[in-house]
């Protein structure tokens, strides 16, 4: 009996897609020149939307209402995101079908003008090339979620989005973790989050340990060689 393909779940902004680039572009449209915050970053108002960019932006609380204000107000808001990989999407896609894995993509976007979340998510991921795109819009805990599908692997940029996975689920969480942001957190290895540079790198993973859970057991090879499987 063929093995199951993987079940993996894809986190969407600063996983797959380039939330940063955007919202340094559109901070500079409406601020001037806007430098990465070489300090602790601002706090976020209670009304600013939890996503948020790994190289926090140096905004006051105002600037930063005012940025989500107009991202809100942007028709179709999240169909215009580059890759953070060029050809990421298709890559997944054409992974996903030739090892026959179970691909969802997660997100906590906040909501804009334009389509639903839901619609501008699935219509950006298919005009990068994946065709039938699933997407779950989540305002909590991801790991539950993982528990309930029987997720494989969630792979994700946020730290605690990782924990959350490896406390709720049985789900191995990958943590994109670029060479440039220093030691992972504290506690990372004993929870079983596996840090890699970047979303490819975090394919090479997927497949390798795809391969490995293909191959029979020792004793299944021994069944095999006396004919009693």
């Amino acid at each position: 009996m063929p093995t199951r393909g993987l079940r993996v779940a894809f986190d969407m902004d600063g996983t797959v897609a380039d939330m940063h680039a955007v919202l340094t572009r559109e901070a500079a449209r409406l601020f001037g020149p806007v430098a990465p915050a070489h300090s602790a970053p601002t706090e976020a108002p209670p009304d600013v939307p939890v996503v948020v960019a790994r190289d926090p932006l140096d905004l006051d609380r105002e600037q930063l209402r005012e940025l989500w204000a107009h991202v809100e107000r942007t028709e179709n808001f999240w169909t215009l995101l580059p890759e953070i990989e060029p050809g990421i999407v298709s890559r997944i896609a054409a992974i996903a079908t030739a090892r026959q894995w179970d691909v969802l993509f997660i997100t906590t976007r906040p909501r804009t003008a334009g389509a639903p979340v839901q619609v501008q998510t699935q219509r950006w991921l298919r005009a990068h090339g994946f065709e039938y795109p699933s997407v779950c819009v989540l305002e909590r805990s991801r790991g539950r979620l993982a528990d309930v599908l029987q997720l494989d692997a969630v792979v994700d940029d946020r730290p605690e989005n990782c924990t959350d996975v490896a406390i709720d689920s049985k789900a191995k969480p990958l943590l994109i973790w670029p060479p440039d942001a220093g030691t992972p957190p504290a506690g990372s290895d004993q929870l079983g989050i596996h840090p890699v540079t970047s979303i490819s790198e975090a394919l090479a993973w997927l497949e390798t340990h795809d391969d490995r859970r293909s191959q029979p057991s020792l004793a299944q090879s021994v069944r095999r060689f006396f004919g009693r499987d």
